[in-house]
């Protein structure tokens, strides 16, 4: 089930503070991601799925037609949260699209992120694109938590269940399946600011905490 947290905790403050040393040059955790079965980008000639919502100044934000995002999150009434939020799961999917098109300089997540987060999605999808893996299977996203720190900052924290979420050769096209367990849980925090006088949100910052208890 999704919720919102309107209110500010200690945790969410901790987390905002951390992001923001990251967002002003500490810290940039770029690493490629531990993920379960492995992300990567897959052949240009995969079949797009038409899970991408985008409008039509966007960049193209499909991916290949067996992988599902699931994103059971509640739509907030503030508009600022809303979206936010809609381009929090923008950047997921650009990632993802990132990983189908095995290129390290994709326009999707360009567009949705800047700063340590566009880092962070480079170095994910050179993972992938050196691991010859592309995407299958689903990829969860729930339990969201939006907090407004200011009128041009807002953090966003869900979870993630990747346990039916694989990687697949794109040479062989084998599945590498893997047992569902803790790795299969992780924590995100992102750091969104508008872009200049656009509507977009970009995620500035990316902090994903694996072996999430908190997300089973």
């Amino acid at each position: 089930m999704a919720r919102h947290a309107l209110t500010t905790t200690a945790a969410v403050l901790t987390t905002a503070a951390a992001l923001l040393l990251t967002a002003c040059g500490g810290g940039d955790d770029a690493s490629p991601e531990d993920i379960k079965g492995a992300d990567t980008g897959a052949s240009p000639s995969a079949s797009a799925a038409a899970s991408a919502p985008e409008s039509g100044d966007g960049p193209d934000l499909s991916v290949p037609s067996d992988l599902d995002l699931v994103f059971d999150f509640d739509k907030p009434s503030d508009a600022k949260q809303a979206a936010a939020l809609a381009d929090a799961e923008n950047y997921i999917r650009a990632l993802n699209h990132g990983f189908a098109a095995q290129d390290p300089n994709d326009p999707a997540y360009q567009y949705y992120s800047g700063n340590q987060a566009a880092a962070y999605a480079k170095s994910q999808i050179q993972a992938w694109v050196k691991g010859g893996w592309t995407p299958t299977g689903t990829d969860k996203y729930y339990n969201e938590e939006i907090t407004t720190l200011s009128s041009k900052r807002v953090l966003v924290t869900f979870c993630r269940n990747q346990a039916k979420f694989y990687g697949k050769e794109i040479k062989t096209g084998k599945i590498l399946y893997t047992d569902e367990n803790l790795d299969s849980y992780q924590k995100y925090s992102m750091f969104l600011t508008p872009s200049g006088s656009s509507k977009i949100w970009k995620t500035q910052v990316i902090q994903v905490r694996g072996q999430a208890k908190e997300c089973q």
